[in-house]
């Protein structure tokens, strides 16, 4: 069996963080911090015709007909940009919810959890695509660690209809991963390249052991986080799924911390990039599912497994 991506999907990851790129720069997102959160409706429709919602519906639908794999390559690409808004659940919402594929309904998602945009959103769905009817005295506005993710606790008339045992979605757990993989890329990237820069007593820091030691972890724990993602993108299995989600959200939170180490005193301060990769990571280390979530997975799955 081949593990290796074939040209197409290849060519869709390059086009995607080429279109981030252009659609979405680091420039544009800071102009949104200057006041409170707003979803840039056309970046939403930038994406949405790039085939970003509509990935896996079938041709006939409207959609690109491609696969899990794809969908995981692309959203590993939305989270190396830091692109804002609710990406996974309109993606998952398409075909459901009119609208969603095309980029006209933004779509929020309910699961028991936290609620990204939510007041953002033209529709609001349950973790089973079912409708739920929002009552405003219900959603609960939390103060958000990510400026560029304004967050809601909702609890819905029916928190876990329609999802399997244990209460957290496979396939938004995957998306999440993905795009948890891609925060952890781009600041091995950019540790790498600082590092590289950045002279300090007439050598390079990265020069010095514990520079070095700083970004070789880091890539270390991005390739066992793609390992694990990937795989998981192939079977699509629950237990798999939980564990990339693990490994994901590690290597995205420790590789944004070690990053600002390696930045040093700069990477604390509001002008570098640094901390918005590491409060992402934080906000979607928060949603499902969680940590000791995804352990409890491998450790009943580990305990079948010894019996």
């Amino acid at each position: 069996m081949r593990f290796q991506f074939t040209d197409d999907q290849r060519v869709l990851k390059a086009a995607t963080r080429e279109l981030l790129e252009r659609v979405c720069p680091i420039e544009a997102l800071r102009v949104v911090l200057d006041g409170p959160p707003a979803l840039d409706r056309r970046m939403w429709m930038a994406l949405a015709e790039a085939g970003v919602f509509a990935l896996r519906l079938p041709e006939a639908a409207g959609g690109v007909g491609l696969g899990r794999v794809e969908a995981v390559l692309v959203f590993e690409e939305l989270g190396r940009a830091l692109v804002p808004g609710p990406l996974v659940a309109s993606h998952l919402a398409a075909g459901v919810v009119p609208g969603a594929a095309t980029g006209d309904r933004v779509v929020a998602r309910v699961d028991g959890g936290l609620v990204a945009w939510l007041a953002a959103a033209d529709a609001v769905v349950a973790a089973d695509m079912g409708r739920v009817p929002v009552d405003t005295a219900r959603a609960v506005p939390l103060r958000s660690l990510d400026p560029l993710t304004p967050l809601h606790r909702v609890v819905p008339p029916r928190v876990e209809t329609g999802v399997e045992a244990g209460g957290w979605d496979v396939e938004a757990a995957l998306l999440v991963a993905a795009e948890q993989l891609g925060t952890a890329a781009r600041v091995t990237d950019v540790a790498v390249r600082y590092a590289k820069e950045r002279a300090q007593f007439g050598r390079p820091v990265g020069a010095f052991q514990a520079v070095k030691h700083l970004c070789a972890d880091m890539l270390v724990r991005t390739e066992v986080a793609r390992a694990a993602v990937y795989g998981a993108a192939v079977t699509g299995d629950r237990i798999e799924v939980a564990g990339a989600k693990l490994l994901a959200d590690d290597a995205a939170v420790q590789g944004a911390r070690d990053c600002l180490q390696v930045y040093g005193g700069m990477g604390f301060t509001w002008e570098a990039d640094v901390h918005l990769h590491l409060k992402r990571a934080w906000v979607r280390a928060g949603m499902r599912p969680r940590a000791a979530e995804a352990e409890e997975v491998q450790a009943q799955a580990l305990t079948v497994a010894s019996l």
